[in-house]
C-alpha cells in the first residue's frame, strides 16, 4: 500500500477521534501511521506491478501446461491403445487353441 494511501487512512482515523481528544490529534495520526505501517508489513503483500507479472508468467505457464497435455493426449492412448488390443486379441486366441482338459470319471471299488 502506498505511503500516501496510508498517510490518507491515518488522517481519516484521527478526524474520527472524539472533540475532547482533538487536542492529541497528531500524536494519534503518527500512531494511526506507524500501527497501519507495521500491520500491512505484517502481511507481506505485493505491488499491483508485481501481481500483474505474476498472472503473467501463471497465464503463460497454463498455456504451455494446456499445450502439452493436448501433445499427450494427441500421443498417448494411440501406441498403448494398439498394443492392449494386439495383448487382448492374443490372449483370446491363445485360449481358443489350448486344449481342454477332460474330467474322468473313474469309479473304482
Amino acid at each position: 500500500m502506498a505511503n500516501d494511501s496510508i498517510d490518507n487512512l491515518a488522517r481519516l482515523l484521527a478526524e474520527t477521534v472524539p472533540q475532547g481528544l482533538r487536542s492529541v490529534r497528531d500524536d494519534l495520526e503518527k500512531n494511526f501511521r506507524s500501527v497501519l505501517q507495521s500491520g500491512l508489513t505484517k502481511l507481506d503483500l505485493v505491488t499491483r506491478d508485481e501481481f500483474a507479472v505474476q498472472e503473467a508468467v501463471l497465464a503463460r505457464t497454463r498455456e504451455k501446461l494446456d499445450a502439452l497435455e493436448q501433445r499427450l493426449a494427441d500421443l498417448g492412448p494411440k501406441e498403448p491403445a494398439k498394443k492392449a488390443a494386439k495383448k487382448k486379441a492374443a490372449q483370446k486366441a491363445a485360449k481358443k487353441a489350448a486344449p481342454k482338459k477332460k474330467v474322468s470319471k473313474n469309479k473304482t471299488g
